[in-house]
């Protein structure tokens, strides 16, 4: 089986850990070797069963071992791809079990799709995408990349988010909308209009802030 560690030792990287088992309950796939983590304080330490091996060293001296971003905040999340890509190791895209898809999805490498979420067809997800637990994208949507949603968001069709959104929980986003780069839309605001790049929106209807 593949071996393969997950950047972060946060609360959402134990949860990409609980895919990784999902996965290989249903399929052995992978051989989950722990954590990776740049706090020299925690290596060594145990985290729910695993270990968390050491930093950016460790993985460069196992280029072998595959990698999955388990680091929530969308801009954090790039810039520590982009240092472990330069390693040159690959990055899983990840399906939990438990989700609900079609054939008809592209996923770019290092998403990842926890219990629950609900996607329909002809959609495109970017690279390094987080989809929480139960969240909903509908037909012909976009994805871009390194973009966060929380648990309980709901996107309708043809909505396209651009690199590195954040959509907080229990959020919607009506049909047709278009969410700029790197705006952040608060937890159970409702998206009726289209939003600019790097702004935050709150309330319902979704307002700039």
């Amino acid at each position: 089986m593949q071996p393969i560690v997950v950047i972060g030792a946060g609360g959402f990287a134990r949860e990409v850990a609980d895919v990784i088992h999902a996965i290989n309950a249903v399929n052995p796939t992978y051989t989950f070797l722990g954590y990776v983590d740049d706090d020299a304080q925690r290596w060594d330490t145990i985290l729910n069963d695993f270990p968390i091996l050491g930093g950016f060293a460790w993985a460069e001296a196992h280029s072998e071992v595959m990698l999955v971003c388990g680091i929530g905040n969308p801009r954090t999340r790039k810039k520590v791809v982009e240092r472990y890509t330069a390693l040159g190791g690959s990055f899983a895209t990840l399906i939990h079990p438990q989700a609900v898809t079609t054939r008809y999805i592209r996923y770019g490498a290092g998403t990842v799709v926890t219990a629950g979420a609900v996607l329909t067809n002809n959609i495109h997800i970017g690279t390094h995408v987080h989809i929480n637990l139960t969240t909903t994208i509908g037909h012909d949507s976009v994805i871009g990349d390194y973009c966060t949603l929380n648990p309980g968001v709901h996107i309708s069709g043809n909505v396209t988010l651009g690199e590195g959104c954040e959509i907080g929980t229990g959020a919607a986003i009506i049909q047709g909308r278009s969410i700029g780069a790197w705006t952040t839309v608060g937890a159970g605001a409702v998206v009726v209009r289209d939003l600019p790049a790097n702004v935050t929106a709150v309330g319902v209807p979704a307002r700039v802030k």
